[in-house]
């Protein structure tokens, strides 16, 4: 069985966004060449995600907008984790969206839905973060 292991970096410039790094794990894929296995692909951050989903500029801001819902960045004194740090918010809106994805590998390519796409979710960016893209198999 053959193994690979990349980290993806990201910076994003505001506090929340989402990236599309469908493309990117696909050249992870390539380049582990690997035809079938298995991928799992995580945030190595407790204030970020990997999620799948479709890749709709609404349905964005409905995932911003429901999670500011569900857990309002303001104010910070709501939440007990806010002391020396401002983001008890995007320590939740982690749990909610997920931490990884496990993908099929399928002839050398991702085996995705019609609409599937991996994303990013960044809730406290403005700093470098990693993601771990591993793949075992065949």
């Amino acid at each position: 069985m053959k193994h690979f292991r990349k980290e993806l970096w990201f910076e994003i410039s505001k506090r929340r966004d989402f990236i599309n790094i469908t493309q990117q794990v696909r050249e992870c894929v390539a380049e582990s060449e690997i035809r079938d296995g298995l991928l799992l692909c995580n945030a190595m951050h407790i204030t970020a995600s990997v999620f799948i989903n479709d890749d709709e500029p609404g349905l964005h801001l409905d995932f911003e907008e429901w999670l500011e819902m569900l857990a309002p960045e303001k104010p910070y004194s709501q939440y007990h984790h806010n002391g020396s740090e401002d983001n008890a918010d995007a320590h939740l809106k982690r749990t909610i969206m997920g931490r990884e994805v496990v993908v099929a590998v399928t002839d050398y390519d991702l085996d995705l839905g019609p609409w599937e796409q991996i994303f990013y979710g960044d809730f406290d960016g403005r700093r470098k973060k990693r993601v771990l893209v591993k793949i075992i198999g065949e």
